[in-house]
């Protein structure tokens, strides 16, 4: 596996440079977060090693046990779908917490942060496929809940991230992105600098992503090669 992501690794900052160098942008501007959701806690360690310190988990339970043998050795982010029962112990486990979709998410992740005197970044997540099935909240719905969760104590909120439509159409897929990147502009009015960061773009679309204003890619795949489940 160390080997395949080193080869790996360098040809995603290969393409991370070519599509920056397109559209004009800085490819350092570009944060990687590794996904090791279904992979063992070595792959966590081979992505450190390799300089990538941004590690993404899906699921509670499986990450727990990882960060419990591996310490806190990387910024851990939880991107996949958070209940309110699971944020007691995901405020102690991780760093940042992607996929913050309600007001009353952020008030139950605020609560347990001020419970352990821990403030805990966060971003709101946004349904940009506009699939019923899918998690995060609606474009005209984000704004507003940005000003909500501004106002919380104990959450510094300083982003937003979207999972892109699952489509071939590219158009479709820059056109939710670029919805996403207008509503991160208007995001950093109302909070300031500090709301930074846009994640979105995965192993097959980050390149579009990128050319509509991403600053964070979650890359699994493209780095570890397939998942086992």
């Amino acid at each position: 596996m160390k080997d395949r992501f080193a080869k790996n690794l360098m040809e995603l900052n290969g393409q991370i440079a070519e599509v920056c160098e397109e559209c004009d942008r800085d490819a350092d501007d570009i944060t990687i977060v590794a996904v090791t959701k279904t992979f063992p806690s070595a792959a966590i360690n081979i992505a450190v090693a390799s300089g990538i310190f941004n590690i993404g988990e899906s699921r509670l339970q499986e990450a727990e046990p990882k960060i419990d043998e591996l310490g806190q050795i990387a910024r851990y982010h939880m991107i996949g779908h958070l209940q309110t029962n699971k944020v007691k112990k995901v405020v102690q486990m991780f760093d940042v917490i992607q996929s913050v979709d309600s007001f009353k998410l952020a008030e139950e992740i605020s609560k347990r942060a001020a419970e352990i005197n821990r403030t805990i970044e966060c971003f709101v997540e946004i349904n940009s496929s506009e699939e019923p099935q899918k998690h995060g909240v609606s474009f005209t719905e984000t704004i507003e809940l940005i000003k909500q969760i501004y106002q919380l104590p104990n959450i510094d909120l300083t982003g937003l991230m979207t999972i892109g439509p699952h489509t071939t159409d590219k158009q479709k897929v820059r056109s939710a992105f670029n919805k996403c990147y207008q509503l991160f502009k208007e995001g950093k009015q109302i909070v300031g600098d500090d709301f930074s960061h846009l994640s979105m773009g995965m192993s097959a679309d980050f390149k579009l992503a990128i050319k509509e204003g991403s600053t964070m890619i979650r890359v699994g795949s493209g780095l570890f090669g397939t998942r086992e489940n």
